[in-house]
């Protein structure tokens, strides 16, 4: 039998002699382990130009940013070749055994579904070599210098090449690594990983793989997110947490990305067995891919983050034995202040299944001494669902009636001014934990609700054990130190120390697991999924319910409560952050308004049949603003245009340009009867940034794809136009292509070719966008397509 207790206690999940004196110790305790957690996760201070040679300074590299981004440079470009030109000078005048690898490559992967049938590309990559002293192995600094055709690329990826520089040349100034270092500087990345497939897969340098350190970015602030790794990273991470200066990174992160379909160069030599890292930066994202990301919206802070732990790393994979970097496992880790703690993955298991053991044993002593009943205890942890259901559906709730009163959201990654939206779904989240801790605590009690919300936390941990791993310490970690902390606070006397002690260290646990988690999620993902950074909130609220619990008015004493105004006091919290997110939200709409500096995304296209002298206008806004509403009304899906990818479009009537259609020309047809092998020489007749060759499958069947000199994967196309090749940066005097063809009875072989440039303001019928109406970041932003068909 449990020692019996008065209502008051049995009420009181802590009960400390002078309770508002240790509700605001706790609260100043959680409050400076929050703020140590978020000062963490600031940017370096960026060193000036006259820094130590041996270190990386920002104001050295930001220089090399402005050469890279001084405007758009697609792969094929001639603003391309300028930049290719000053890297590779760049590394030659470091004394670096420098060379251009020519050659056409294809996409990682091979196949691309959105283009239609398999993409290549000619791409120039740039490779310098500093050699080791003794190598073991080889570690390479990868970026790309290219930039999408609708923006400058100040970020993407002109940070990533400039610190790349830098750190080359802070290498160069000291002894020579043990290994040998190679940078890489990849072409035609943005438009199909072509650069780092193809050094992957055919330079000599990288035919006995090595380590890769990948630089990126998606966006233009923020920490440096080592957010990929290749499968098996426990000496990986151990030697990134080590050796970065400035080591931010989660194995949340990891299987995140590991689910999502997004790529960069890393993908390329995942692909080719390589091991390594990859890191980005990734808040600002509105400008992402657009005129907007020039050099100087580049945070510098950033791009010292950047150079920092890329020099670090470069020199510890340089000095190491890199033949030790085998594992069996990932490694579990996270960011806390001062460091990054990691774990071997083989303990997530017994980890997961200790904290669910600790809460059903918090469970049953809580109901031994008298502090829950069974039936309270099962009430309770179904109604903790309540919180997790509710607040991320009021946060996608919430973004959706934003967007709907702002639509060019839609097209955005984040908002150009997210802070004041984050806030909201942050307090509204508080607002949902505290209301419904207000409404049940006198009810079933702190004890039976601090069970039932633990209970949710060890289960949530086993089901990530189970299907993600790396992020099962999110839930685990909490669960375990929370019922460890309910133990000692229920064998303790209850107005003692002890449970204001565990209660406060069980919360800092949470805050150091969850928050930081909790506000990267917003520029990973965006406000379109808000309601995942909501979910952690709610996670870091139940873990911090012990001090929460504090902070409300004592169940019954002196004072005498009635339930009534026990109540409403405690929805006070409530009412408080309900009232402050719907006021962040408000202040959000007034403050991030579209303007000549922030302007409305929108998308066009120009399509020409040169088969039929007939154009239109093409967009793929779902809900078009007014500016695109101009050209565009109806929906549908767009024939003829393979390389345009699938899917219906927005399109409208478009007068014809006078511009001529690629080229195509029989160089040899040989076979008997049906079955055909045709060399063909496609060209363009203008300069554009891609062309493409695609068969229609209702004339032919297609048994051989050959382009330039490359046997192309067939696939299994889905329809007429899903089977071809769309090629990157095409030379001027054409790419071959070889085809091996059966005719169907009674058709005549057609080939639909393509190719696109960029830019509509010198066309028929185009009206120039207002200054506050820009460009959407989209690799078919401004496209200017034009096909014709060949029958042979």
């Amino acid at each position: 039998m449990g020692v019996p207790r008065t209502h008051a206690e049995d009420r009181a999940l802590t009960r400390p002699r002078n309770r508002p004196l240790a509700a605001l110790l706790a609260l100043l305790a959680l409050v400076a382990v929050g703020a140590g957690s978020l000062l963490d996760l600031r940017t370096p201070t960026p060193l000036p130009a006259d820094a130590p040679v041996d270190q990386f300074s920002a104001g050295r590299a930001f220089p090399h940013v402005e050469q890279v981004a001084a405007e758009p440079h697609p792969a094929g470009s001639p603003a391309n070749d300028r930049v290719r030109q000053h890297v590779e000078g760049t590394l030659r005048a470091l004394g670096l055994e420098t060379e251009v690898q020519d050659l056409v490559a294809p996409e990682a992967g091979q196949l691309s579904g959105a283009a239609a049938g398999a993409t290549l590309a000619r791409v120039r990559n740039v490779v310098a070599r500093l050699p080791g002293t003794d190598p073991t192995g080889r570690v390479f600094l990868v970026a790309h210098y290219d930039s999408v055709q609708t923006g400058p690329g100040g970020n993407d990826d002109a940070a990533g090449t400039s610190a790349i520089l830098e750190v080359a040349r802070a290498l160069t100034s000291g002894d020579r690594p043990r290994n040998d270092i190679v940078f890489v500087l990849t072409d035609a990345e943005e438009a199909c990983l072509c650069g780092a497939a193809g050094f992957a897969a055919e330079h000599p340098l990288a035919a006995d793989g090595g380590v890769v350190i990948n630089l990126e970015a998606r966006g233009s602030t923020g920490p440096v997110i080592m957010f990929e790794t290749s499968r098996n990273n426990a000496a990986l991470v151990d030697v990134f947490g080590r050796a970065a200066p400035h080591p931010v990174g989660t194995s949340f992160a990891v299987e995140v990305y590991r689910a999502l379909p997004n790529d960069t160069d890393f993908t390329a030599f995942l692909d080719a067995d390589f091991v390594g890292l990859n890191s980005a930066y990734i808040d600002g994202g509105a400008i992402y891919h657009t005129p907007l990301d020039t050099p100087a919206a580049l945070d510098r802070g950033s791009l010292q983050h950047h150079g920092d732990n890329a020099l670090g790393l470069a020199r510890e994979f340089g000095r190491i034995d890199l033949t030790d970097l085998g594992a069996d496992h990932d490694a579990t880790y996270f960011p806390v202040p001062g460091g990054l703690v990691r774990y071997p993955g083989w303990l997530t298991w017994p980890l997961a299944l200790a904290a669910l053991l600790a809460v059903a044993a918090l469970g049953w002593f809580a109901r031994r001494r008298g502090r829950a009943t069974g039936r309270r205890l099962v009430a309770a942890f179904g109604l903790a669902l309540a919180p997790l259901v509710v607040a991320p559906l009021g946060a996608q709730g919430l973004w959706l009636g934003i967007t709907a009163l702002r639509p060019g959201y839609a097209e955005l990654l984040d908002p150009y001014r997210p802070t004041w939206y984050r806030l909201a779904v942050l307090t509204l989240a508080v607002a949902v934990v505290s209301g419904w801790y207000a409404l049940l605590r006198r009810w079933a009690g702190p004890a039976a609700l601090a069970v039932g919300v633990l209970g949710w936390l060890a289960l949530l941990g086993v089901l990530f054990a189970a299907l993600a791993p790396g992020g099962a310490y999110l839930f685990t970690l909490p669960a375990l130190v929370g019922a460890l902390g309910g133990l000692v606070a229920l064998a303790t006397r209850v107005d003692g120390p002890w449970p204001v002690i565990a209660a406060t260290v069980v919360a800092a646990v949470g805050v150091i697991v969850l928050l930081p988690t909790a506000i990267l999620l917003f520029p990973a993902l965006g406000m379109a999924m808000g309601g995942v950074a909501a979910l952690v909130t709610v996670l870091l609220g139940f873990a911090a319910l012990p001090v929460v619990d504090l902070l409300h008015p004592p169940a019954g004493g002196a004072r005498g409560l009635t339930a009534l105004r026990h109540r409403r006091l405690g929805l006070l919290p409530t009412l408080a952050a309900g009232l402050a997110a719907a006021i962040f939200a408000g202040v959000g709409l007034a403050v991030d308004r579209f303007d000549a500096d922030h302007p409305v995304p929108t998308h066009l296209m120009y399509a020409l049949d040169a088969d039929t002298g007939t154009a239109r206008w093409l967009s793929r806004e779902t809900d078009p603003q007014p500016w695109t509403a101009g050209y565009v009304a109806d929906t549908g899906p767009v024939d003829g245009f393979p390389g345009l990818g699938a899917g219906d479009l927005r399109t409208g009537p478009a007068p014809a340009a006078d511009l001529p259609a690629p080229k195509l020309e029989v160089l040899a047809d040989t076979g008997a009867g049906p079955a055909r092998t045709l060399r063909l020489k496609l060209t363009p007749q203008r300069p554009v940034r891609l062309t493409s060759l695609h068969v229609d499958l209702d004339t032919a069947t297609v048994t051989s794809l050959t382009v330039a000199g490359r046997p192309v994967p067939l696939g299994r196309p889905e329809h007429r136009w899903n089977l071809g090749v769309v090629f990157h940066a095409p030379p001027p005097e054409g790419i071959e292509i070889t085809l091996t063809v059966s005719s169907k009875p009674g058709r005549q072989l057609a080939l639909r070719v393509m190719d696109g440039s960029d830019g509509l303001d010198a066309l028929p019928g185009f009206r120039p966008r207002p200054p506050d109406v820009g460009v959407v970041g989209s690799h078919s932003s401004e496209l200017l397509a034009i096909a014709r068909t060949y029958k042979l």
